[in-house]
C-alpha cells in the first residue's frame, strides 16, 4: 500500500496538470485594481471626471441602458457633477418625453424638464431585447452598488479596502476594458452574437459588444477620450448615481465620531470626578 500511494498521488497530480489550462481558461478574473478619488473615509467625488462620465453615458451608454433612478435635476444637486441650472435645463431639454393627455385628449411630445426621469432608449423590456439580441440591457442606476463595494456593511468595507479591486465601480471599468480574445479552447464554444470579457460576472460571454473605442466621445476639456479614461470616467459617474449623498454621508460620519470621541473622554472625567468622593 505504501508503493501504491505514491503512484497514485502521481496520476493525480498528472490529470491537475492536464486540466490546469482548462480551469484557468475557464476562471472568473477579479477586478482590475483602479484608483478613484472617492475611494477612502475621506474620498470626494472630482467633479470634472464625473462630468466627463455622464458625457459618455449619454453619447454611448445611453443607446441600450436606462437609469430610471436618475432625474436630470440631479446632475445640478452638490456632491456631483454640479453642473449650472442653466446647462441642465439645456442637457434636459435635448431629449424628448410624451406627456398628455392635452385638451383633445391626444398624448404629445415635448422637450423634457429637470424634473424629468433620464428618457428610456427602449418603451418596454420586449423592444430592448429584440434591439439586443435577447439580452436586456440592465439598469445602470445602481450597477456599482449591485457588486461588493466601497460602501455597505463594515466587512465590506474592510475587504474593499484592504483587498484592491472588489468595488463596484473597479467592476465597471473591468468589464469596459476587458475584452479580448478567447482562450483557443473556449473560441470553439463561443455562443453566438457573444463576446469573451473574463471579468463578466455572469460567465464569459457577454452580449454586450465592446461600446468603447479610441475617441469615442470627444472631451470639451481636452482630457485625451482613451478607452480606459472612458472607462475611469463613467465608472466615477455611475458610482456617484449610486451613492449621490456620498460625501454628506462621509462628512457627517466624521463630525460623529469626533462628537463621540469628545463625549468619551468627559464621560471619563465625570466619572473619575464622582467615583473619586468614594476612594479610601
Amino acid at each position: 500500500m505504501s508503493r501504491s500511494f505514491p503512484l497514485l498521488a502521481a496520476a493525480l497530480l498528472g490529470l491537475a496538470t492536464l486540466t490546469a489550462p482548462a480551469l484557468a481558461a475557464d476562471e472568473k478574473l477579479p477586478a482590475k485594481d483602479v484608483g478613484f478619488s472617492f475611494e477612502g473615509p475621506f474620498g470626494t467625488f472630482d467633479r470634472a471626471q464625473v462630468q466627463r462620465g455622464y458625457q459618455v453615458y449619454k453619447e454611448v451608454c445611453s443607446a441600450c441602458h436606462a437609469m430610471e433612478l436618475m432625474r436630470y435635476r440631479n446632475l445640478g444637486e452638490p456632491g456631483g457633477p454640479e453642473f449650472p441650472p442653466d446647462q441642465v435645463k439645456a442637457i434636459a431639454a435635448e431629449s424628448k418625453v410624451t406627456d398628455g393627455p392635452d385638451a383633445s385628449g391626444n398624448m404629445f411630445e415635448r422637450p423634457a424638464l429637470p424634473s424629468d426621469p433620464f428618457v428610456k432608449p427602449f418603451p418596454n423590456d420586449n423592444a430592448a431585447r429584440s434591439a439586443n439580441g435577447g439580452a436586456l440591457p440592465p439598469d445602470l442606476s445602481l450597477i456599482t452598488k449591485m457588486r461588493a463595494g466601497w460602501s455597505g456593511s463594515l466587512k465590506t468595507l474592510y475587504t474593499t479596502q484592504l483587498i484592491k479591486g472588489m468595488g463596484g465601480p473597479e467592476y465597471v471599468y473591468s468589464v469596459l476594458t476587458g475584452y479580448q480574445d478567447p482562450p483557443p479552447e473556449l473560441a470553439k464554444e463561443a455562443p453566438e452574437g457573444k463576446h469573451y470579457n473574463p471579468y463578466f460576472e455572469n460567465g464569459h460571454w457577454i452580449g454586450m459588444p465592446p461600446p468603447l473605442t479610441e475617441g469615442s466621445v470627444t472631451y470639451a476639456d481636452g482630457t485625451p477620450a482613451t478607452v480606459e479614461q472612458m472607462a475611469k470616467d463613467v465608472s466615477a459617474f455611475l458610482a456617484w448615481a449610486g451613492e449621490p449623498k456620498m460625501e454628506e454621508r462621509k462628512r457627517i460620519g466624521f463630525q460623529v465620531m469626533i462628537f463621540l470621541a469628545v463625549f468619551a473622554v468627559l464621560l471619563y472625567f465625570v466619572k473619575r470626578r464622582i467615583w473619586g468622593r468614594h476612594e479610601p
